[in-house]
């Protein structure tokens, strides 16, 4: 995890789930590594839904997908930490779900009406669609 991640994570269990870049739209994904299998803790910015969150595996427009994409779909349920209601935070397990092309569109909408700045990493992809994923609460 780089230091920027720690320092991001930190505030947001500091702030009881807000923080100064993202307010109350951080998500911190508990992943297991696709290789190691050790728990990897990831914050994403999460758009919030009837499900959920959504969350881009954007790596800021890196031509790559983020190594977190593949802790996704080979270890699909796992732990998010969340905003909660209100204040605090939430600890909830979810399954991870990468969105069709049927879905993709309407998914991507949400991210870039909410996040324009993700209009911008698409530009530095390569061509590559940068994955979104559903994370569904488990019932």
């Amino acid at each position: 995890m780089s230091d920027w991640d720690d320092k991001l994570i930190a505030e947001f269990r500091e702030n009881n789930g807000t923080t100064e870049q993202f307010g109350r739209g951080l998500v911190i994904m508990h992943t297991t590594g696709a290789k190691s299998g050790e728990e990897r803790l990831v914050p994403a910015l999460g758009f919030g839904n009837d499900d959920g969150w959504l969350v881009v595996a954007s790596a800021a427009g890196a031509p790559k997908h983020p190594g977190w994409y593949h802790n996704l779909t080979k270890n699909p349920e796992f732990e998010v930490e969340a905003a909660a209601e209100g204040d605090g935070i939430e600890t909830t397990v979810v399954t991870a779900t990468e969105l069709s092309d049927e879905s993709y569109p309407a998914a991507w909408q949400q991210v870039i009406t909410t996040a324009p700045g993700f209009l911008e990493y698409e530009k530095t992809t390569e061509g590559r669609r940068m994955p979104i994923f559903q994370l569904s609460r488990k019932s």
